[in-house]
């Protein structure tokens, strides 16, 4: 990728935000449901409801309402929560680590598990037990990252409780740290105790969200392995006396790594999207959570800021895995 074409991306990112931004606030708007009527109490007149929508700006026209709103964004102010009464900045910015770490953890995961399903597959290449690695890995795409929550909470949770299944550790821990990033933070500063209650309570969420992604990086990984094998270089090797795991991890691996970054590192956007129902079902907090519950509530401002720091995430993961690919394959590095 030229400097020429990482700028053009990185100008097209504010058009795209724009873009996002103006679908979602005419959708919200548009859609039957009152924000205003799941939060007045009983009894409240008319006059308070009046005061209410003015308050929120919801007695505007939309065009205008969506001026005022852009206007404040751009200056870092997105709005009230309409349900928590809090700046949307700040209760995304004090829940986005949480997803992070969670994210994070799910591809170490799904990249040690696979990477080794591919290694182990490419190498029984040709023989029965061949079929045992691909029925595995067909197992674990087939089956979504909710329901292997579902299954991870019914197996760890209640038939064998190991683990716990809610929450992101546990109340009574003492945690005192200075950011939102837990577990990086706990780590860093050696507190090893605090960093085993969360990778606990990680643990599950991050399984679900891992085993279909670790089976997609298996699939494609051991697809680019095979035909990697293949070529001439590879033969080479093998006539210079090279043993065949030799081959795979010296010559072969570096060459299937780059498809493998290129088709599995995409779905690590599908993996961050993934985490809204994952989290919900451990009770995660982070915010997938979070926006579940501005959905049912028609919390608009909250709304809006969290699709938009999808928005964000999604694009910053695309430009990063482009040059991540870039720097692994010297024909585009060079080109």
């Amino acid at each position: 990728m030229r400097w020429g074409e990482i700028i053009r991306r990185l100008v097209l990112i504010p058009p795209t935000l724009f873009g996002v931004a103006v679908i979602v606030f005419v959708l919200l708007r548009v859609v039957p449901g009152d924000p205003i009527a799941m939060m007045i109490p009983p009894g409240a007149t008319p006059a308070d409801i009046d005061r209410l929508r003015a308050f929120y700006g919801l007695d505007q026209p939309i065009p205008q309402q969506f001026v005022t709103w852009l206007g404040q964004a751009l200056s870092g102010n997105f709005g009230r929560s309409i349900s928590l009464h809090q700046r949307v900045f700040e209760l995304v910015l004090a829940r986005l680590p949480a997803t992070l770490e969670l994210a994070l953890l799910a591809t170490l995961i799904a990249v040690v598990l696979g990477v080794f399903a591919a290694l182990i597959g490419v190498q029984l290449r040709g023989r029965r037990a061949e079929w045992i690695v691909d029925g595995g890995v067909g197992v674990l795409l087939a089956i979504p990252d909710f329901l292997w929550a579902l299954i991870l909470l019914l197996l760890f949770g209640v038939l064998i409780p190991w683990l716990p299944i809610s929450g992101r550790i546990d109340p009574q821990i003492d945690i005192g740290f200075h950011s939102s990033f837990y577990l990086i933070e706990s780590l860093l500063t050696g507190r090893f105790d605090v960093a085993n209650a969360l990778l606990h309570h990680m643990m599950l969420p991050a399984l679900a969200l891992a085993l279909p992604f670790s089976a997609l990086l298996a699939r494609i990984l051991k697809t680019s392995l095979a035909e990697a094998e293949d070529q001439d270089y590879a033969q080479i090797a093998r006539a210079r006396g090279f043993s065949r795991p030799e081959i795979l991890l010296r010559e072969v691996f570096p060459n299937a790594l780059i498809p493998t970054v290129a088709l599995g590192g995409v779905q690590i956007t599908l993996l961050l999207g993934g985490t809204v129902l994952v989290e919900r079902i451990f009770s995660y907090e982070g915010i997938g959570n979070m926006a579940i519950d501005a959905v049912i509530n028609r919390d608009f401002p909250l709304i809006q800021g969290l699709i938009l720091t999808f928005a964000a995430l999604f694009i910053a993961l695309n430009l990063a895995i482009d040059l991540v690919v870039t720097l692994l394959d010297p024909r585009l590095r060079h080109g």
